[in-house]
């Protein structure tokens, strides 16, 4: 799996918080580009956020499903893309005082990019994940409570 990690300076909680408001998904994952709709228990196993990758006009329109989740801690996503395919994310979150240290392992699990090589798939893989982790600190760093 590539693996990227990074600091926020935030508590856990305020990072867990955006992460478990599925509507803020497309802020702060790379190549997310709209939600059409949450499910009511997000972000319990079994539950999917309804969302769009791409750019307009060419957007595909698929899902990301939480596998496992330990509340404040960990999340594991099935995170679909058809027709590019499928791809497990591993989300771990640990104190660090008063911060957190958030861990993001990626890989593909199906489809075309299953059948890249390793030597390919991770350093694209890390690439969009330090992004993507830049813009969750903004969020969890910046966000005000209401």
């Amino acid at each position: 799996m590539a693996t990227n990690s990074r600091v926020i300076r935030s508590d856990p909680d305020k990072v867990w918080a955006v992460l478990a408001d599925g509507w803020l998904y497309p802020l702060w994952v790379v190549g997310a580009s709209r939600m059409r709709a949450v499910d009511d228990f997000w972000p319990e196993v079994g539950a999917k956020l309804h969302h769009s990758a791409g750019t307009w006009p060419l957007l595909i329109d698929d899902n990301t499903e939480v596998l496992e989740c330990d509340p404040g801690r960990f999340i594991r996503l099935r995170a679909r893309g058809w027709p590019l395919g499928e791809a497990q994310v591993d989300i771990t979150l640990s104190p660090v005082g008063a911060h957190t240290l958030v861990e993001i392992a990626e890989e593909a699990v199906s489809g075309p990019g299953a059948l890249t090589p390793k030597v390919v798939e991770t350093p694209m893989i890390k690439w969009r994940n330090s992004e993507t982790l830049r813009r969750l600190a903004l969020i969890a760093e910046n966000r005000r409570e209401r």
